[in-house]
């Protein structure tokens, strides 16, 4: 069979939920939803010239691309694409035409230095060398059984600290951005970013589909919230957290650890039996922290780079 790639429409629900399909198939560590995959297309800024893409057989959705700059990173030129096929579809070149056309697109958008990730596997070496890719660094994904295993014991609030959720920042949430800001400016990566538009985040992060408010789990001090771990759940018993992190004069304090345990307990009480996050593997202090609240490495993931152009 012809393998075919176009752009993805948010106003076709067949190839939204097949772009989920694959997305889940792929890379299981993450929740996906047609709504989720719609809403990246639709909110993500537009200097990011972001772009999803699908590779069909048959009429079938068997592979994704998303591409775009990093618009809000301090060096110009950098762009990303990830790419996933499903797993049992995976040699019939949908893969290296979704790496064509994306690259094409982002070389015309003026990238000149372009970021991928996917799983560690021998495929995907191999696939990424053959298209110049080059390893930078790598990431675990982390999985924690809620359903069997023992939850860690939630710690006492230091003084004049209080557990919150997002939901009670619901009318005014500008103080989560205001963290929000100061621990991405200090995440690990090779892509620097620097959130300083309240406007996008509210519309790319606060109104994301999958961010769960009443556990989103927030420590506050002094009537701001200075420590948080933020949830994404797909509407099941799954849950994820897209990011944690501390401010500046706050760490060193346990804060973390008292966010995400809090967060476990919360989720357990809500249904969720499986949680799952990620953690560069160099980030030392959040790896312990997580293997302190029983998660354990269920996969790795490797970030490649090219310069085009």
């Amino acid at each position: 069979m012809t393998v075919i790639v176009h752009d993805l429409r948010p106003d076709v629900r067949s190839d939204l939920e097949g772009f989920a399909r694959v997305r889940h198939l792929a890379l299981p560590f993450m929740p996906v939803t047609p709504e989720s995959v719609a809403h990246a297309l639709t909110r993500t800024h537009p200097d990011a010239r972001f772009r999803s893409l699908v590779a069909k057989e048959d009429g079938e959705v068997i592979g994704t691309a998303q591409a775009g700059l990093a618009h809000d990173s301090p060096e110009p030129g950098r762009g990303f694409l990830n790419v996933y096929v499903r797993p049992d579809r995976t040699r019939r070149g949908a893969g290296g035409l979704l790496v064509r056309t994306a690259e094409e697109y982002l070389a015309g958008e003026g990238a000149t230095e372009l970021y991928a990730w996917a799983l560690d596997e021998p495929a995907n070496h191999a696939f990424a060398a053959r298209h110049g890719y080059g390893r930078r660094r790598s990431a675990h994904f982390l999985r924690l059984d809620l359903a069997a295993g023992p939850l860690p014991s939630l710690p006492s609030p230091p003084p004049g600290v209080e557990l919150r959720t997002a939901a009670d920042f619901a009318d005014d949430p500008r103080p989560l951005f205001d963290l929000d800001a100061e621990t991405t400016a200090d995440e690990p990566g090779d892509i620097g970013a620097e959130l300083t538009d309240y406007a996008t985040w509210a519309e790319e992060s606060w109104k994301h589909p999958l961010l769960d408010l009443g556990l989103t789990t927030v420590a506050v001090a002094g009537g701001r919230p200075v420590a948080f771990t933020v949830a994404h759940t797909d509407g099941g018993a799954r849950c994820s957290t897209a990011m944690t992190g501390t401010a500046r004069a706050f760490r060193g304090r346990g804060l973390a650890k008292l966010v995400k345990a809090a967060f476990l307990h919360r989720a357990r009480a809500a249904g969720i039996t499986e949680v799952f996050t990620g953690n560069d593997t160099g980030n030392g202090p959040m790896l312990a922290v997580n293997e302190w609240c029983g998660y354990e490495v269920c996969a790795t993931e490797v970030r490649y780079a090219r310069r085009i152009g």
